[in-house]
Formats: structure tokens, sequence, C-alpha cells
């Protein structure tokens, strides 16, 4: 039910394939996120016409509402979603780190009250498997934590080694055969607490590996030297997993060092705040300059948004607060990183990855639309 194997290479940057029971999905691939089981604004439909090969579920939210057992009732997320094709779920982690003040960190996990309704919760590497098994996504990951930044260096290496027990954890208690689970490296930006954390979960043998901790404030070089040195440790057959990140530009740089899989909130949260990634950088479609342009918001993108709807009426829908303005903005950032990402496995298949690189960094920082 399960592989990956590596289809071409070009310099770094590794075009592959990664098997799942629900489909193939060629790498590298972007994730849309659907944090409650539904990716913000557009439908399964929108999803399926943009060729998303996998969504990332949410553990944290879904296990607040509705509940896993109500999912697991309905068939999983995919019987619950009616989404054909992978799920990948998060293990919850980074969530409950995130509530600072409404969380007590222990040995054994972390208690925490609901963002919802102040219920008070526990989560462990035991749980998080039990929650992600129900879900029933195609790749879970294991519970870790991830530090702040900045943190202390003696911060980041306690997180670390505490990423590693519960990473044993999670191995011994994941029990759902047709579900893959990744190792998340961590140890922030120091290199011997990631070269540490690596080696520590290659021992446990993982099918995939994730990097997390980065895109949470440090530097852009910071987060370069860490990928680099993550594509010299992680084995060159299996999948890696960049969590989190992020911006285009950012992704390029990612995949030229080796990663293959991404997700980012960016595209989603940013259209319903009316910004678009589009050729040349970024466009605000509040802008009053669009009140009247008849312009696609991006002439170069052939997707549904861009081939029949203008500036104007793409910024009247969302002065006017009209539902249907997310909708559009979301399927034409979608459509940005997935194309993206496409036109990049293409030129590693190719053979030209750098050059494409090269020209599509300076498409996408050249000279602002707005």
């Amino acid at each position: 039910m399960f592989g990956f194997r590596i289809e071409a290479t070009s310099g770094r940057a590794r075009a592959g394939r990664l098997l799942t029971p629900h489909g193939e999905i060629p790498t590298p691939v972007f994730m849309p996120v659907g944090t409650a089981g539904a990716v913000k604004a557009v439908t399964r439909r929108d999803l399926l016409e943009l060729d998303a090969k996998i969504v990332l579920a949410n553990t944290y939210h879904l296990m607040l509402r509705p509940g896993e057992a109500i999912v697991a009732e309905l068939g999983g997320l995919h019987g619950f979603t009616g989404w054909p094709r992978p799920f990948l779920t998060d293990s919850g982690g980074y969530q409950v780190f995130s509530l600072e003040g409404l969380r007590e960190l222990t040995e054994e996990g972390v208690v925490f009250q609901s963002h919802l309704d102040g219920s008070r919760h526990q989560l462990t590497p035991e749980r998080s498997m039990q929650i992600q098994g129900q879900l029933g996504a195609d790749i879970a990951m294991a519970f870790d934590e991830c530090p702040a930044y900045p943190s202390t260096r003696e911060a980041v290496e306690a997180a670390t080694a505490r990423t590693t027990r519960w990473a044993r954890r999670c191995k011994d208690a994941h029990a759902r055969p047709a579900q893959w689970l990744f190792g998340i490296v961590q140890g922030g930006v120091h290199a011997d607490l990631r070269a540490r954390s690596a080696l520590e979960l290659l021992a446990l043998d993982f099918p995939g590996y994730a990097i997390g901790g980065l895109s949470v404030g440090e530097p852009k070089l910071d987060m370069g030297r860490v990928l680099e040195q993550m594509d010299a440790l992680l084995p060159e057959d299996k999948p890696r997993y960049l969590m989190g990140v992020g911006t285009p530009e950012d992704i390029l740089e990612a995949i030229a060092r080796g990663v293959d899989m991404f997700d980012c909130v960016l595209p989603t949260r940013n259209a319903r705040n009316g910004q678009l990634f589009v050729q040349g950088g970024r466009l605000s479609i509040r802008n009053a300059r669009y009140k009247a342009d008849p312009l696609p918001p991006d002439p170069a993108c052939g997707c549904r948004t861009c081939t029949t709807t203008s500036r104007a009426y793409l910024r009247h829908l969302h002065v006017a607060g009209e539902m249907g303005a997310a909708t559009l903005l979301t399927i034409h950032n979608l459509a940005h990183y997935l194309d993206t990402v496409s036109a990049a496995r293409q030129a590693i298949i190719s053979g030209r990855f750098e050059e494409f690189r090269g020209q599509k960094s300076r498409d996408l920082l050249g000279p602002a639309v707005s």
C-alpha cells in the first residue's frame, strides 16, 4: 500500500512518487491545509479541479470538534469528508504548544484548555496515535515538542530530547497498518542538536521524516543552513516533509535542498485577507487602484478565478464582505502554489531546476504589483 521512489534529480532537488492507499502523490508536493477537515473557503470539487494531490488535517481541532469517535464512525476522514485522495494529519503538538498560558507540560504529555470552551484535555504520544488512527489519514505525524523562537539553548535541548523520547512512544503505540508514521526532527537553529535529533530518529527507522521547528521567526539564512544539514543527514530513499513552510520563495529554496513535501496556511489565510500571490510579487485586492481595473488578478495564471473574474469585481466582493470573495481569492492562491510546485517538479525531471529556480525567484520577487 505504501512506497516511495525518486524518479529524477537536478542538483539536490528531487522528483519522486509517494504511493499511499488513496493514490499516488507526485513530489515535490504542496498540501493545502484543511484544519477542521476542510480547506477554508473552497469545496472538495474546487480542490479536485485544482488537482490537489493530498490535504492536511489538524488533529488538535478535530479531536475537539466533532471528536475523533464521530469521524471514525463515519468512515474516517475519507468517509467523513468525501475527499477521495490522501490525507496527512499532524499530531496536535504544534497547536497545544502554541496555547501559551493554557497548557501544562510534563514528561507524560500536555494538559491544555480548549480554545473553544475552556475544557481540559490531555494529549500524549499514545493519545495522539489513537486519535490519528481513528481519523484514518494515510500519513500520521509523531507527537513532538516544538520550542518557540527565540528560546534558550537549554530549552531547545530539553525539547529536542523529549521529542525523541515521545517519538519512541509514538512508534510503540502506532497500531494502524494502513498508515505511515513520520518522525519529526527538532533542534531549533543549533546544528549539533539538529544532528542529534536526526540520528536518534533515524535509529527508530520511520518510513519518512519531517523537519519541524522552522519558519517560526528564525532568519532565512538559518532556515537554509538547517535544510542543507538535513539534506546531508536524512535518508535519500525516504520522503522529507518541511512543516508549515512557507512562501513560494521559501518552498523553492527548500526543494533545492532536497525537500519533498510542504504545507502552509499562507495561501488560504492571505486570500481571506485580500492578498494574492501573483507573478511579480503580491497584489492587495483592497487597493483603490483596482476599483475599475478590468484585468484578471494575474494575467499569467490560468486558474478559474483569473480566467473568469476581473480585479474590479474581486475588489468589490472583498470590500462588500461577500463570501464569494474568499472562495475566488483562495482558488487563485492555491493554484499559484500548486502550479509553482508542479512546474518545479517538471523542471527537475527535465534537468533544469536551477534555471527554473532562478527565473521563478526573479518573477516571485519582482516589482510588487500592489
